[in-house]
């Protein structure tokens, strides 16, 4: 069991699910409801809790009504929040979210009207207290100052950064990883294949394992010795929502390297994780694939 730190946001998700995904200016009626919490850093760590880790959670909290949803769900998993930034006034970042039960597919629109995690705040963390951090590749300016005081202070502690979505300057934070996770949309946008992403990447940061998930196509990854690798996507028999499966791919990463897993075993072992995650609605009673004891209990970075 390791204790790891996620730095990122949590979120009030509005799940609609439908049976098709309505065309523009269509009327539909949601065949399910519910309000559930997301977010990218607080989905990886409900994960990493039923993989046997002890998490905690630095982010922005807010004392109004919705925040409730979030706490409840973070309290049920043991997850710490003594490292958040408390705030008295604004309002949770909300995701409306909906589900097509046709495809498994999730549209978001998000509301935001918090500020960032800011570097302030991370600087009141005994770093030394945990065994690997993860970020949010967000909020760039901030998540740099954070990402040289861990370097600075705990060089020891193996970091990784989840990549999602273009940002303004967001390669500054390549050197300071140890892995770096992108997304399939991530290439896509910068109009690059997954290998090129990766290939691209690797000139700023020689020191980084780095991986691209591919959804249904798999994942591929290039080790920092510049291996090429890999592996095909574990699917589900019927894919019901694949809301939250990249975050459980990380979850995935970080568990098997944790454990002193090769790369390209901690591939497989997040590309099943994430399969399991599509056959169910949300994260809860994750069904966890068979796990291999690592040769040295150490982290393999």
């Amino acid at each position: 069991m390791a204790q790891i730190l996620a730095v990122g946001i949590a979120t009030l998700d509005i799940v609609n699910e439908v049976d098709t995904y309505p065309n523009e200016d269509a009327e539909v009626r949601a065949l399910a409801h519910s309000v559930r919490r997301g977010g990218n850093a607080t989905n990886t760590l409900v994960v990493l809790t039923q993989l046997g880790h002890c998490c905690s959670w630095a982010g922005v909290v807010v004392d109004e009504p919705d925040a409730a949803v979030v706490a409840q769900e973070l309290r049920h998993y043991g997850i710490d929040t003594s490292h958040c930034r408390r705030l008295s006034e604004g309002k949770l970042s909300t995701s409306y979210i909906t589900v097509s039960r046709e495809t498994g597919s999730r549209t978001i629109v998000h509301y935001r009207d918090l500020p960032e995690y800011d570097a302030d705040s991370f600087s009141r963390i005994p770093l030394q207290d945990f065994d690997w951090l993860h970020f949010e590749g967000r909020n760039v300016d901030q998540t740099v100052l954070m990402l040289q005081r861990a370097r600075d202070l705990a060089p020891h502690i193996p970091v990784s950064v989840e990549v999602e979505k273009p940002r303004e300057q967001v390669e500054r934070l390549f050197p300071c990883a140890d892995l770096l996770v992108f997304s399939q949309a991530f290439a896509r946008q910068h109009e690059l294949s997954p290998t090129e992403l990766l290939q691209q990447v690797r000139r700023a940061a020689p020191q980084a394992d780095l991986v691209c998930s591919l959804g249904g196509r798999g994942a591929i990854a290039i080790s920092r010795a510049g291996v090429v690798l890999t592996v095909e996507a574990c699917p589900p028999p019927r894919v019901v929502d694949t809301l939250g499966a990249g975050d459980t791919f990380n979850a995935g990463m970080i568990d098997a390297l944790q454990r002193g897993a090769a790369l390209r075993e901690a591939l497989h072992f997040a590309s099943q994780l994430a399969g399991a995650k599509c056959g169910q609605t949300g994260l809860h009673g994750l069904r966890i694939p068979p796990r291999r004891a690592s040769d040295n209990g150490q982290a393999h970075i």
